[in-house]
């Protein structure tokens, strides 16, 4: 075996890193993965350098691969270590750069570890024992599923981090009234009234493939999401070539809905489909229109899903706001290394409470569910 730090992904084959991921984890596609390069959207520039770690065997085939950035700032991450970064500057220690092994600007719970458990595991141990000469302060792993949770899980000097999302499920409902009746009248009232709004404002959805736009429908799109970060004062994560770039490698996966009042484009989500599961990504609108964006984002996805027997919503991370729109909450997981013995100690410290805290509030979530019959989490 011998294992390669690469910094260019586009330039393995993608055959070799696909056989690698599960067909339903769109995000770890070498599509994906490689038009974050291409298109300039993560690069040293960018504060997110590809480190990726990959395993060949004798024969030259790849047999095991841990997608992985160094960073020299938080952002983009979705599990936020600010404080863990703001801490050691106070205290002299150098927080970045740092390994992060996880998907760019992508919240999303999945495989991380690819390959056989017992040749990753002895990657990560050369990883850690390589941090200081290396000049890393530490390594994470963001948003891991059960199977790296179990590999993870007892590793020496590894801490767990919780998180909470909210997810939608579709259970097995014939249409959005079927899932209308599941919920108490008061909240069924709610989501029927912030529809009807939008339909009053005289707009209408459609719903496209990746193939199925021009460059133009793509100038839109990506309007609308840089919008998204241009008001809030910050410059967008995505470059536009990197949703052509997508399109042309992953079309299948690809989903936008437009909002059209009447034949004028106005908001748009985009969102790619895995297995059985729908992933709400991006959103924005060139306009404030009322209770568009929980129509857009949240209850057209609903339709979609339902409509298509796609059994799982991940509309992004954070918002409360979804509970009472009937996404449960559901518990996510991060690994941290930290090399530093004394911050190590600090944030087992936190963790600790932290944990304790997101698991009581996650229990205490489900009671703002609008479900009639509240099932078992």
């Amino acid at each position: 075996m011998q294992t390669k730090t690469s910094i260019s992904l586009p330039e393995l084959d993608p055959t070799d890193w696909d056989r690698l991921v599960a067909a339903d984890s769109p995000f770890l596609k070498h599509g994906f993965l490689s038009a974050l390069e291409l298109s300039g959207s993560v690069g040293p520039r960018t504060g997110w350098t590809p480190a990726h770690q990959l395993v060949f065997e004798a024969n030259g085939k790849l047999s095991a691969a841990l997608p992985a950035y160094l960073k020299t700032h938080s952002f983009g991450e979705y599990v936020f270590d600010h404080g863990w970064a703001d801490a050691c500057e106070r205290a002299g220690i150098d927080y970045y750069p740092k390994l992060l092994a996880g998907i760019p600007f992508s919240p999303v719970t999945g495989p991380r570890l690819l390959g056989e458990p017992q040749v990753i595991s002895q990657v990560l141990d050369n990883l850690t024992q390589a941090l200081d000469s290396q000049g890393l302060s530490s390594l994470h792993i963001n948003f891991t599923d059960a199977a790296a949770d179990a590999q993870m899980r007892g590793r020496e000097g590894w801490l767990e981090r919780l998180g909470c999302q909210y997810h939608w499920r579709n259970r097995e409902y014939r249409d959005f009234q079927d899932f209308l009746d599941a919920l108490n009248s008061r909240k069924r009232k709610q989501i029927r009234k912030e529809r009807e709004q939008v339909t009053r404002q005289g707009i209408e959805f459609e719903w496209r493939e990746g193939h199925q736009l021009s460059e133009a429908e793509w100038d839109f799109v990506y309007l609308c999401y840089a919008n998204t970060y241009h008001i809030r004062g910050r410059p967008p994560y995505l470059t536009r070539i990197f949703f052509s770039l997508l399109a042309e490698k992953m079309p299948q996966a690809i989903r936008v809905v437009i909002a059209k009042q009447g034949s004028q484009p106005v908001a748009m989500a985009f969102s790619l489909i895995g297995g059985d599961s729908f992933y709400g990504r991006y959103w924005g609108c060139l306009a404030e229109y009322d209770r568009l964006h929980f129509e857009t984002c949240f209850y057209q996805g609903m339709d979609y899903a339902i409509a298509n027997g796609l059994q799982r919503f991940d509309a992004g991370a954070q918002g409360e706001h979804k509970l009472i729109r009937g996404f449960e909450p559901v518990i996510t997981r991060s690994w941290h290394y930290l090399s530093h013995p004394g911050l190590r100690d600090a944030v087992a410290r936190f963790l600790d409470e932290e944990r304790e805290g997101v698991s009581r509030y996650a229990q205490e979530a489900c009671s703002l569910l609008p479900y009639r019959q509240q099932t078992e989490q």
